[in-house]
């Protein structure tokens, strides 16, 4: 049987872009069974476009469904309660300001019908700017990522990939539906799609394709963008406060932590790596409670360790250690 799909969009005032995300939805070569559009109560012409797209959808045959809200909730909310209306099978995120290529759902549903062990299943994405023009780069390109962890995407072995840095971006993403019920609710600290992708990672298996299939806009309304950091970023990052990211990050295993504390589907070796990645945070905001002066004997025991090879991006985060204020 071929599995239904569910394409979930979240909008905001996205007057300037939605419209061309809609038509590229209405475009695809096969197309989605159901739209779930969840509008975080714009204040411009937003839900209009919204209706008439609807009614467009609805001429085709594509079920929709449609949350206005009166009152703003926020974009991880707005996205949660969103995915609770979506019955496909397969169920894609898309934001209001992207255009999908129009192979991209049946791509992404075939590859996903291939391999039935597949959780969830994530793309590259060819970076534009505002005005839709090319900015000859990938989001690919941009993460920077090493050798190492695509070999440990590619081969089952996500995880520990993905509690070091978020990977998977949500606006490229397709999982199965019982995924959606086993992350709701998304705790607090965590942002909707890197808790998705974790979880799965966690529970299943999650896997990258290396084609961009959609255009991924930056401009200057993006909730969360991405851009290959220069130079001069990188030596000013080395020195920036970073205790209340730290703990912040603290938080963030410990949610996951007790979240999945009796979950059967989660290895042991999991578990410790979480447990671990909690000690190597409360170890390093203690470094940086210190006087810089003070600091080198426990940077040299934390990496002695190899907590800031598992946990962090090895001498960058000894030097950001070393360097950074409180």
């Amino acid at each position: 049987m071929t599995p239904t799909v569910s394409v979930v969009v979240c909008t905001y005032n996205g007057s300037a872009y939605v419209e061309q995300q809609f038509a590229s939805l209405l475009a695809q070569s096969r197309l989605p069974d159901q739209i779930v559009i969840a509008d975080d109560a714009s204040s411009d012409g937003t839900p209009e476009a919204i209706e008439r797209f609807a009614a467009r959808c609805r001429g085709q045959g594509v079920e929709v469904v449609l949350r206005l809200r009166p009152a703003n909730v926020g974009f991880i909310a707005n996205f949660a309660d969103a995915l609770t209306l979506a019955t496909g099978d397969l169920i894609f995120l898309c934001d209001q300001d992207d255009r999908w290529h129009e192979e991209k759902l049946a791509r992404m549903a075939a590859t996903l019908a291939e391999e039935p062990d597949l959780t969830l299943l994530f793309t590259d994405a060819r970076l534009i700017d505002a005005a839709g023009a090319p900015l000859g780069q990938t989001l690919f390109d941009a993460l920077e990522l090493l050798p190492a962890d695509w070999h440990a995407l590619r081969s089952g072995h996500a995880f520990p990939v993905l509690l070091r840095r978020a990977v998977v971006t949500g606006a490229t993403t397709a999982f199965r539906q019982p995924l959606v019920r086993r992350a709701l609710p998304v705790p607090p600290g965590w942002i909707h799609d890197e808790w998705l992708a974790t979880v799965a990672a966690l529970t299943g298996r999650i896997l990258p394709l290396s084609s961009p299939l959609i255009d991924y806009r930056q401009h200057g309304g993006n909730q969360i963008g991405m851009r290959k950091r220069t130079w001069r970023q990188r030596i000013a990052d080395l020195f920036l406060p970073r205790n209340a990211l730290l703990i912040r990050g603290l938080e963030r295993m410990a949610a996951l932590d007790e979240r999945f504390a009796e979950d059967a589907m989660v290895p042991l070796a999991s578990r410790q790596l979480v447990a671990d990645r909690m000690r190597h945070f409360r170890r390093r905001v203690a470094i940086g409670s210190l006087p810089r002066y003070a600091r080198w004997p426990d940077l040299w025991s934390e990496w002695q360790s190899g907590g800031y090879r598992r946990h962090g991006n090895g001498l960058s985060s000894v030097l950001r250690d070393a360097l950074r204020k409180h």
